[in-house]
C-alpha cells in the first residue's frame, strides 16, 4: 500500500495532486492535510470526481497528522507564498517556525518513510526538516533544481525545435538566485549543445530559466504547474525503485547544507549522487552557491 500524505493544499499542493491523479501512478491512497478543513473536504471530493476517468485507482481523503504514521512519503507544500518582488530566501523566518510545528506533528505519528519538501527557501526548508525529524539524509528530500531543470530543458528544446526530453542538460546548485547551468556537461542526444548556440544564447536562456518564477509570479501570481508535475516525477521515481536521476536537494556533508545536484532516486529515496566534473568556472558558482545557503542557515541557526 503505497499512501502519500500531502501536507499544505494551496496551489503548489493541489497542483501536485492534480498532476498525481492524472498519471498512472504507483500510489494507492492520497490524504490532504491542510489548516482549513472546509477547503480540503471541497478538495478531496472535487478530486474524488476525477476519478471515473484517471488511468489509477486511488483513494483521496482529508486527514491529519496520526495518517502519517504508515505513509511511504510525506509531501510538504506548506508554507507562506513568495510574494512579488521578494526573493525565495525572504520567506525563510516565516516558514522556519511553521515547519518546526509541521515536522515534528509528523514525526510523533511514528512516520518512517521518506520527506519531500516543496516549500521555498527550498534548500533551506530541506535542511531544517532533516535537522527536525532526525531521519537520515537519504530520506530527506528537496524538489531542488528538478524545476529550474525542466524550464532549462523546454527552452533549449524552443530554441533548437528538438523534444526537451532529449536535451540532456541539468540546473544545478540552490534553488534559487544563485542556481547556474554546467554548460561543459550540457547535451542534445550525445552532441555538445555548443555546438549548436553561442556563448551569448546560452546565457540568455540560463538568466530566462533563472528569473521564470519571478515572471510567473508578476504575471499570474504563482507558480505551481510546474512544480506540480516535478514533484509527481520525483514521488513516481521513488515508489517504483526506477533509479532514476533527477537533481533534487540533497545533502552535502562536506558543507552541511542541503543544495540541488543530480542524484539516483529509487524507494530508499537518495541512493546517491551522481557527480559532475565542472570547470574552473562552473567549481566557482557551485562554491558560491555553497556560500549563499550557508549565510541563509546561520540566520536560522
Amino acid at each position: 500500500m503505497n499512501k502519500v500524505v500531502l501536507i499544505g493544499c494551496g496551489n503548489v499542493g493541489m497542483s501536485y495532486a492534480y498532476a498525481l491523479l492524472n498519471q498512472r501512478t504507483s500510489v494507492n491512497e492520497l490524504v490532504l492535510i491542510d489548516l482549513n478543513k472546509e477547503r480540503i473536504e471541497g478538495e478531496a471530493m472535487d478530486l474524488n470526481h476525477c476519478l471515473a476517468f484517471a488511468p489509477t485507482k486511488m483513494v483521496i481523503r482529508c486527514g491529519d497528522y496520526p495518517d502519517c504514521q504508515d505513509a511511504s512519503i510525506v509531501v510538504i507544500a506548506a508554507g507562506a507564498n513568495q510574494e512579488v518582488g521578494e526573493t525565495r530566501m525572504d520567506l525563510i523566518h516565516k516558514n522556519s517556525k511553521i515547519f518546526k510545528s509541521i515536522v515534528s506533528s509528523v514525526m510523533n505519528s511514528g512516520f518512517k518513510g521518506i520527506f519531500l519538501i516543496a516549500t521555498n527557501p527550498l534548500d533551506i526548508m530541506t535542511y531544517l526538516t532533516w535537522k527536525y525529524s532526525g531521519l537520515p539524509t537519504s530520506r530527506v528530500i528537496g524538489s531542488g533544481t528538478s524545476l529550474d531543470t525542466a524550464r532549462l530543458r523546454y527552452m533549449v528544446g524552443e530554441k533548437l525545435n528538438v523534444s526537451p526530453k532529449n536535451i540532456h542538460a541539468y540546473v544545478i546548485g540552490e534553488h534559487g538566485d544563485s542556481e547556474f547551468v554546467p554548460w561543459s556537461n550540457a547535451n542534445v542526444g550525445l552532441q555538445k549543445l555548443s555546438d549548436f548556440l553561442t556563448p551569448e544564447e546560452l546565457d540568455k536562456i540560463y538568466v530566462d530559466v533563472r528569473d521564470a518564477a519571478y515572471d510567473i509570479i508578476k504575471k499570474k501570481g504563482a507558480t505551481c504547474y510546474g512544480i506540480g508535475m516535478c514533484l509527481v516525477r520525483i514521488t513516481n521515481a521513488i515508489l517504483n525503485n526506477e533509479n532514476s536521476i533527477i537533481t533534487v536537494s540533497t545533502y552535502d556533508e562536506n558543507n552541511d547544507v542541503y543544495i540541488g545536484l543530480p542524484c539516483i532516486l529509487n524507494n530508499t529515496g537518495i541512493n546517491k549522487k551522481v557527480y559532475v566534473k565542472l570547470n574552473e568556472e562552473e567549481t566557482a558558482k557551485l562554491e558560491h552557491s555553497i556560500k549563499v545557503i550557508k549565510e541563509a542557515l546561520n540566520e536560522v541557526k
